[in-house]
């Protein structure tokens, strides 16, 4: 059965930093292309991290880029999503989502995804 399971949400004043975790049960990671999506309240879900599983190339989105570091542990079957300089515009839930093969970083192109978790920026 395929699981994916986030952790690491809380609640953190402007400027602080998390790292979320993404645990794969049921298939490995190696092949597939990962992203981390928010989801704010009454807004649609979005991308803001994903990494592809042929080369490990990033994409980020324009607000996230060089505050937000996607990383992929294969051996830990884990990607995080490590967050810097948090702003409370990063407010929502945090969803991780695994796809076989070639994924960029659109909701559709993710079939795997996790439960969730809270990221609240707020002082």
């Amino acid at each position: 059965q395929v699981q994916l399971v986030e952790s690491g949400g809380g609640s953190v004043q402007p400027g602080g930093s998390l790292r979320l975790s993404c645990v794969a049960s049921g298939f490995t990671l190696d092949y597939y292309a990962l992203g981390w999506f928010r989801q704010a309240p009454g807004e649609e879900r979005k991308g803001v991290a994903c990494i592809q599983s042929s080369d490990d190339t990033t994409w980020y989105g324009d607000s996230e880029e060089g505050r937000f570091t996607i990383i992929r542990d294969n051996p830990k079957n884990t990607v995080y999503l490590q967050m810097n300089n948090l702003k409370p515009e990063d407010t929502g839930v945090y969803y991780c989502a695994a796809e076989f093969g070639t994924g960029y970083c659109e909701v559709s192109d993710y079939r795997y995804w996790g439960q969730g978790t809270q990221v609240t920026v707020s002082s």
